[in-house]
């Protein structure tokens, strides 16, 4: 009977610890000083490896300004797609900031705040081309690379008399772009703004979006204290044009209208 007390005891005490252990608050980051952040491990521009050998990206800033607004140290992890989720739900991060997009089956593992970044399929121009929908791209050569998602979607957007012109792959694409082959590129926000990156005097802006996913930052369950002052961050950074800015210099485009949960 003793031995099955102590049993009983030792069984409590193991759960009281290890619930503990598992709870990683508002309030326990505060009182441990340190915040640690799950960002993408090698997903430019939200995350990678730079020339300096530190990660930086999109993702990367928006952690710095959290972990300085909570007035903690950070503490970065860098992790692939699979690793987002289980880290967060083990307690190996607090946060996720690694350019994941919200959808029912996620949510029945983890909170999501509101959106902080763009992520999207769009249709990119010259600044001076008056384009701010798919009926003004009749007439227009309007580049794609053949049976991708953006593919598949400008099909269905164009009025007749848009010259869709499909090429074999992503080069080819940017390439006729580059040369003026066609007027319009189509394509994911983060690669036309790795092209614009790179071609530093190549006119692209975007016209409208065609697809959106946008990111959202992962919360464990239960922490809701913390889901609280993120979504506040959030806002926060919108309203005083922190995260434009970050926009800008990723992305080099201003921040859209992005979604509040």
């Amino acid at each position: 009977m003793l031995l099955f007390k102590n049993m009983i005891k030792c069984a409590a005490i193991a759960l009281l610890f290890l619930s503990t252990h598992a709870k990683a608050d508002l309030s326990d980051i505060l009182s441990k000083g340190v915040v640690k952040i799950a960002v993408p491990e090698s997903f430019a521009p939200f995350g990678s490896v730079g020339s300096s050998g530190k990660h930086e990206g999109y993702d990367v800033d928006v952690a710095k300004l959290i972990a300085k607004d909570l007035g903690v140290k950070l503490e970065i992890v860098p992790v692939v797609s699979k690793q987002r989720i289980p880290f967060l739900e083990t307690d190996r991060v607090d946060l996720v900031v690694s350019s994941m997009g919200a959808n029912p089956k996620r949510a029945k593992s983890i909170n999501f705040s509101s959106a902080y970044a763009p992520f999207y399929s769009g249709a990119f121009a010259a600044s001076k081309l008056e384009i701010s929908e798919a009926k003004d791209l009749k007439g227009l050569k309007v580049g794609v690379t053949g049976g991708t998602l953006e593919d598949l979607e400008i099909t269905k957007m164009v009025p007749k008399g848009t010259n869709i012109v499909r090429f074999g792959d992503n080069a080819a694409t940017y390439s006729a772009f580059k040369s003026g082959q066609v007027q319009v590129l189509v394509s994911g926000n983060t690669a036309a703004a790795q092209l614009a990156k790179n071609n530093p005097t190549l006119d692209i802006k975007r016209k409208f979006i065609i697809k959106d996913s946008p990111c959202f930052i992962g919360v464990k369950k239960g922490n809701d204290d913390l889901l609280r002052w993120v979504n506040v961050f959030v806002l926060h950074k919108k309203l005083g044009g922190a995260l434009n800015k970050i926009s800008q210099k990723w992305l080099g485009q201003d921040l859209p209208p992005l979604p509040a949960l």
